[in-house]
């Protein structure tokens, strides 16, 4: 019975012996791989100076919390041109803030690195923010001609229109003594414009409360990516089952609610062949327009997947970086009132006794 015993055993206990082994050989090939590049990237990195890094954490311990931005802009003061900012042992970017530098890389057409346009697809799609190559240039060459000058000229009214909106309620809020949420009404307000603008969609998003569900989703989204790519998560297989993972598809789900029911209705308007031949005679078509009704040399448009991702690229990208932009412009006046007093003089000379600006 004994010798049964270990017969049985002998063959288990040889498995488990050799899956330790080969256990160990794995866990020692992925250190080696992990030492080899990191030492890639830190000899690729060695030309440009930068603030001290841990081995493990990079960076990160030092850029958390209201600390970021200024930890940041004094190493901009210490390192001019650029610097790198490691983002855990082999996340390193590269922080460019000289104009020169920084057109020379605007400059190059190479691959998208994956972190972290890869995150963003599951939101925006294989838009132009995270094409390459040719197909980049066949959506480029398709979309140009929703932003000539001359299209854009007729737009300038609806901006100004959507900004008056906004200064209103400025005014209202001033009148009785309450402080302004800066970001999110420009937000609202860059919104509205491009609604109007790239999309002839007419919408009240800045003066109705339960329409800013899209700002929020956008928000939500873009702390979600940016949080994963500060911390060890970019590189976590199960991020879709935690709960910021099930967070950012619920948040993707309302932002593609917003941009679907602006397609469908586009489509519906379309289906009717008097609307359909209304717009094509249209001197210029909108940007949602060209999506719709331009084809290439081959007689073929977007397909539903492209249509979509370019939408959502547009609706996120059109309104959240000019949103951004004005707010911090603003915020730079309001530390300078020197500049902001010659920018109002310029402003003023401009409009004379106007209140809306024009072409």
């Amino acid at each position: 019975m004994a010798s049964l015993l270990d017969n049985i055993a002998r063959p288990s206990v040889v498995v488990l012996q050799l899956s330790v082994v080969l256990g160990v050989i794995f866990v020692l090939l992925k250190v080696v791989h992990f030492y080899q590049k990191r030492k890639k990237l830190i000899k690729a990195l060695e030309t440009f100076p930068g603030p001290p890094k841990h081995w493990l954490y990079g960076h990160n311990h030092l850029i958390t919390g209201d600390k970021m931005l200024h930890q940041i802009m004094s190493w901009a003061e210490e390192y001019p041109y650029a610097f790198p900012r490691w983002l855990g042992p082999v996340l390193p970017s590269l922080v460019i803030h000289h104009p020169e530098y920084a057109k020379t890389i605007l400059g190059q057409t190479d691959r998208k690195s994956e972190v972290p346009y890869k995150f963003v697809v599951p939101w925006i799609g294989q838009g132009l923010l995270v094409l390459h190559g040719t197909k980049w240039f066949q959506h480029r060459k398709l979309l140009t001609p929703a932003f000539y000058y001359s299209v854009l000229k007729s737009y300038v009214a609806l901006m100004s229109d959507s900004v008056k909106v906004m200064l209103d309620k400025w005014e209202k809020k001033n009148s009785e003594m309450k402080s302004v949420e800066l970001f999110q009404d420009v937000s609202l307000m860059t919104l509205d414009s491009i609604m109007k603008c790239a999309f002839s969609y007419n919408t009240d998003c800045q003066t109705q409360s339960n329409s800013d569900y899209y700002i929020r989703a956008v928000y939500d989204l873009s702390y979600l990516v940016s949080n994963r790519v500060q911390t060890f998560s970019y590189k976590d297989i199960f991020y879709d089952w935690t709960r910021k993972g099930r967070e950012f598809h619920d948040a993707c789900k309302l932002a593609h609610t917003h941009t679907d029911k602006v397609i469908r209705e586009r489509k519906m308007l379309l289906s009717s062949e008097k609307e359909l031949d209304k717009i094509q005679k249209k001197t210029h078509m909108d940007f949602l327009d060209i999506l719709l009704c331009t084809k290439d040399a081959n007689g073929v448009g977007l397909s539903d997947e492209d249509l979509r991702a370019e939408v959502d690229t547009f609706m996120f990208a059109g309104h959240d970086t000019t949103a951004s932009g004005i707010s911090w412009l603003l915020y730079c006046l309001s530390l300078h009132p020197e500049y902001q007093q010659r920018c109002r003089e310029e402003i003023q000379g401009i409009l004379g006794d106007r209140d809306t600006i024009e072409w």
